[in-house]
């Protein structure tokens, strides 16, 4: 059985930044794309970047372009989401999730749908302060 854990949310300043960390056990994570995704009461889960199996290519919500960053350590299990110029727009929990098939090569349009994942984290609360 895949799991997810989210670790380092909390409360910031705007202007702040946040390191969220997610750490995969029970599948071979090198072999799955990965993304990010964040939701807010009443609202939509929404995709907000998306890494390759080796890292080397991402995709970003058009918003966190230039903020946002996500990278990851194949051999640490672990994709992280190190956040930038928070802005109170940003508060949301954000969840980290595991494609649901191995192997798929990146892809803009299926990355960012959330029906493409299979697996996801228990999530974790971003909150940015005006």
């Amino acid at each position: 059985q895949v799991q997810l854990v989210e670790f380092g949310g909390g409360l910031v300043e705007a202007g702040g930044s946040l390191r969220l960390s997610c750490q995969v056990s029970g599948g071979t994570f090198s072999s799955f794309v990965m993304g990010w995704f964040r939701q807010t009461p009443g609202k939509e889960r929404e995709f907000v970047g998306s890494i390759s199996r080796r890292g080397t290519s991402t995709y970003y919500l058009d918003s966190v372009k230039g903020r946002f960053a996500i990278s990851r350590d194949n051999a640490k299990n672990t994709v992280y989401l190190q956040m930038n110029s928070l802005k109170p727009e940003d508060t949301a929990v954000y969840y980290c999730a595991i494609d649901r098939l191995p192997g798929r090569a990146l892809s803009n349009t299926r990355s960012s749908r959330s029906d493409e994942y299979g697996y996801w984290g228990q999530g974790t609360q971003v909150t940015v302060s005006s």
